[in-house]
């Protein structure tokens, strides 16, 4: 690989794994200097000591959006919390926690079931073939959004559709970029709508909670966050581990045949795929050193998820997927630190649910034809996954 493909290494796989080159440069430059145009250099963690480090150190690093359009601290964003600094991050961050419980995200697990039997149904409906990633894993997480935030049924179908526009990226940037502003505008809407007549969603429950304490632009922005974090994730997830999990029928056996292992297998999956490759970048708030490098104020820090959750640090044979592995420490796969997932907990749920349900619905599903993984993602995953039982 020469010098001029560096920047893009850590958006590149084969198959279920990072390149060969990202491993290279985690054992002799785990700091990696980028030049990217303009002349200015980014810097790429791929240690997972050192990943840790910057992703939990909000004194030296900042998120801010500002960072990136010069306008400022705390900026409206695209990526809801994502973007923003202690303490607008904290302060708004300290309103979801709650939601994201196990205890209250209990009260979604029916509702979840149902979800997934719908699908499952609807397949075994339509015959005996399909595109996974149409018929169960893109939908799911997009209605499971939808019970989270409380979106009427009845306006779930465009819901759906605006979702998934977003991330269809064949019809150009812009296409993109409008699903993105009409989502936008559909959640202000709703938001407008649930603060005159709170509902039992999300929503609802924050706007009776600290509706004087949260504008509805703001209360928008974290849902659209929440959307664009937990949609393509899960549906990566769902049929990067559906894939995995029909390469390996042993292990599918268990899965579908014994209660309980697949929590192991998830959380196992979860590190192995590592479906977001790279954390949302981090700006030295100060001259410093990190892994022996001079990193100058300003300077960006990319922190590669893929390479943190490959590191021998971290245990042995860490590209393989062993679910009894006793790792030295959790995975980095939601992040870490004050801006770690959120939705960590629900993404778990969807996958614990879904996994067994369809193996056992289809216990000789198979895949039925070529797969194309993505080229370039920050988000890993397929375009399509043909499967036939």
């Amino acid at each position: 690989m020469s010098d001029t493909e560096f920047p893009l290494v850590q958006f590149m796989r084969e198959g279920f794994d990072p390149v060969a080159e990202l491993a290279r440069i985690r054992t002799e430059q785990p700091i990696f200097p980028m030049e990217i145009p303009g002349g200015s250099t980014v810097w790429l963690a791929t240690r997972y000591d050192d990943v840790r480090s910057v992703l939990g150190d909000s004194d030296r690093f900042s998120n801010d959006f500002g960072n990136i359009t010069g306008m400022g601290s705390n900026q409206e964003d695209p990526g809801g919390l994502g973007f923003r600094d202690p303490p607008e991050h904290t302060r708004l961050r300290k309103f979801l926690t709650p939601e994201f419980t196990m205890r209250r995200l209990k009260r979604l697990e029916p509702r979840i079931e149902a979800i997934v039997e719908e699908h499952l149904d609807r397949m075994a409906a339509q015959g005996s073939e399909t595109d996974l990633v149409q018929a169960f894993a893109l939908p799911i997480p997009s209605l499971v959004v939808c019970e989270l935030l409380g979106v009427p049924y009845d306006e779930r179908a465009d819901f759906l559709r605006l979702s998934t526009d977003r991330f269809d990226f064949t019809a150009g940037p812009e296409a993109s970029l409008q699903a993105i502003n009409d989502a936008m505008t559909y959640l202000t809407d709703l938001v407008a709508r649930e603060r005159k007549n709170p509902g039992d969603g999300l929503l609802g429950m924050l706007l009776r909670e600290h509706g004087d304490e949260i504008d509805d632009r703001i209360l928008a922005s974290m849902a659209d966050g929440l959307l664009t974090g937990g949609h393509d994730t899960s549906t990566s997830m769902l049929a990067l581990g559906t894939l995995w999990l029909l390469h390996n029928p042993e292990q599918a056996a268990r899965v579908r045949d014994e209660d309980g292992y697949v929590v192991q297998v998830v959380e196992e999956l979860l590190r192995y795929m590592t479906v977001v490759q790279v954390a949302f970048p981090r700006f030295a708030k100060e001259d410093m050193e990190l892994g022996g490098q001079q990193i100058a104020k300003g300077e960006m820090v990319l922190c590669s998820l893929t390479a943190a959750n490959r590191d021998p640090a971290l245990g042995r044979d860490m590209d393989s997927v062993l679910p009894e592995r006793e790792v030295a420490a959790s995975h980095v796969a939601f992040g870490h630190g004050l801006h770690r997932c959120i939705g960590a907990p629900l993404a778990q749920m969807e996958m614990r649910i879904a996994f067994p349900a369809l193996l056992r619905r289809f216990p000789d599903l198979r895949v039925n034809g070529e797969v194309p993984f993505r080229k370039l993602a920050i988000v890993y995953g397929v375009e399509s996954l043909p499967v036939a039982w």
